[in-house]
Formats: structure tokens, sequence, C-alpha cells
């Protein structure tokens, strides 16, 4: 898939594409069924089928100093694209300009990126005051396809509910909206190193989002990648206990804003028990697997430490138990 950064003053040559246009944050199987449809509307219409997203996501825009929790970055939210068949991937600068855009300048701009057909959610608004809609795009000569909203007993699946489950640790029912299981993907890089002064040594991976769509103490299933190349474990260290995906190790994750330490940022540390090895600028995809509690606050550094000795002797228990 290749990936556009969009420049309003350089657009892109592009072939004559089937589009569609939204946050897709997280990619949930209402997204996949949008997806699908756009690779089926390309190809009966010989079309190539593309993405629009926004970068920021519009309410991290419009709120920075209390975004909203996000699923998926850029990278996580372009690898699940790409399994879905897309071939361009149209990474729009959500600024003042293109906030301000009209629904007439926001159709130039879809004539000039060559689109002919779009595939949309039946809620879809553009524009300034979103006045543009399906009838709008018509009028300006677009084959539109609306397809209607995926629905889970009776409710709609939508980013928002994934972020409510994910919220309260019930990764099965994000799970289920997903049609996977939650993981987040960065680099590793380097932290204050709290963990080793609690003979707890972890994993400080970028999380490349203002703020994380879950927070506590997990269980996960950890991979290793460099250069977008899965890794041995045993080409980087020693040791580990085996996670429950195969080629993975089982880690004990944190994730939020570490008040016993007085941390005022978010951050995602992986604790990989028995394991001794250099991780610092390896990405790690660390995929969710149980939630055992939410963040918590202890007095002290030996208190601390107990809570963190009592959380992963826990976590290892409930892994034994997985067989």
């Amino acid at each position: 898939m290749q990936i556009i950064f969009l420049d309003s003053h350089h657009l892109p040559t592009l072939p004559p594409l089937a589009l569609t246009i939204g946050n897709y944050d997280g990619v949930h199987l209402g997204h996949q069924a949008l997806l699908s449809a756009l690779a089926d509307d390309a190809k009966a219409m010989g079309l190539l089928p593309a993405v629009m997203v926004f970068e920021p996501q519009p309410r991290e825009y419009f709120s920075p100093d209390n975004p909203p929790a996000r699923l998926t970055n850029l990278t996580e939210k372009a690898e699940q694209i790409t399994q879905l068949g897309v071939q361009y991937l149209i990474v729009a600068s959500f600024d003042d300009a293109f906030r301000s855009l009209s629904a007439a300048a926001f159709v130039d701009l879809l004539h000039s990126l060559n689109v002919s057909h779009l595939v949309l959610g039946d809620d879809f608004r553009f524009g300034q005051d979103r006045v543009g809609d399906k009838a709008f795009l018509q009028a300006a000569g677009f084959s539109v396809d609306n397809l209607p909203s995926i629905t889970q007993n009776g409710v709609r699946i939508s980013s928002s509910l994934v972020r409510q489950a994910l919220a309260v640790g019930d990764l099965n029912a994000a799970k289920f909206m997903l049609g996977r299981s939650y993981g987040i993907t960065g680099v590793v890089e380097h932290g204050d190193k709290i963990g080793r002064t609690l003979d707890f040594p972890t994993a400080n991976v970028s999380l490349g989002r203002l703020k994380p769509a879950l927070h506590g103490i997990f269980a996960a299933d950890v991979i290793a990648y460099q250069n977008g190349v899965r890794l041995d474990w045993a080409s980087l260290g020693q040791g580990g206990v085996m996670g429950l995906k195969q080629g993975s190790l089982f880690g004990a994750v944190s994730i939020g804003l570490r008040p016993s330490v007085g941390g005022k940022q978010w951050r995602l540390e992986v604790h990989l028990p028995d394991f001794n090895g250099e991780l610092y600028g390896v990405t790690l995809w660390v995929v969710f697997t149980h939630f055992l509690h939410g963040e918590r606050h202890y007095d002290g550094v030996d208190a601390l430490k107990a809570g963190i000795t009592n959380d992963v002797v826990a976590l290892l228990a409930w892994r034994d138990d997985q067989g």
C-alpha cells in the first residue's frame, strides 16, 4: 500500500480511485465491512481502492489538552487497512485550513485526487458545518455507495464502544467488535529506568498517541520486530516465559500515568519475566490477553515493589492456567 501525506500545494497524480473517508480508528468490524465493499466496488468499476484518514483526528485537534482515547496510531491503522486490500492511504493534515474547507472546496479536492466513486457510512457528512452529504456528492458527479452500520445485539459497532470496553478492561468485548485481539505496536525507547531499581526491568514502548484507550495492569503476548521483520526472541536475549501466541513471550504490562511515581505522561511498560536482553530500538507488538486491575497508588517504594511482585505472580498464575 502507498501512503500519501496530502499537501494541498502539491497534489499527487493518482489513477482513478474508489475512496472511503473517515478516522478509521481501530479498524473494527464496521470499518472492515466498508473496506470490503470498497474493494468490491473498485474491482467491479475498474478503479483502485483508497482510504482518506485525518492526522490528527478531528477531536484531538479540537481538544489537544483533553484528547479522546485513541485505539490505533497511524502505523497500526495503516497495517490493518493494508491487510484489507487497500492500495492507497491518503493522510490529510487536519488543521485550520482543512477544517475550514467548504463542501464545494472539498468536492474540488476529491476531483483533483481523481476520485470517481465513494463508499461511505450512512452518517457521513463533510465540509465546514458538515453540510455535505450523499446527495451533494452525487450532484457533483460522483457515484456513492452508502452502507448501513454493523450492529451487535442491536447496538451499532463503533470506535466509541470499543473504547468503552477497553476502558473497563473488557478485552473480550473489544475483541468481538474488532475481530481480533487488541494490541499496541511501538518502538522500545529509553525511559526513566525506575523498574530496574525495583528489580522489575521494563521495556518502555512508544505509544504514538496522545492518550491510550486502556489503562491498568495486563497480561500480554509480546512479539518483536525489526524493520518490519519478525524476530526470534533468542536473537535478542536469553530466557523468558512463552506467551500464548506462537513466537511470543509473556509480558506483565502496565499502561497508564503511573500515580505511584508522580507520572504525568501516559506510558506503556512491559516486563518480560526471566528475560535478559537488549531491546532498545526494537519494535514490540503488545497483544493484551488478560486484565488484572486498574492503576493503583502505592505509598512508598517498598509498597510499590510489593504491589508489582503480587501483580507479576498473579499474571504468571493466570498464564499457567491457560495451559
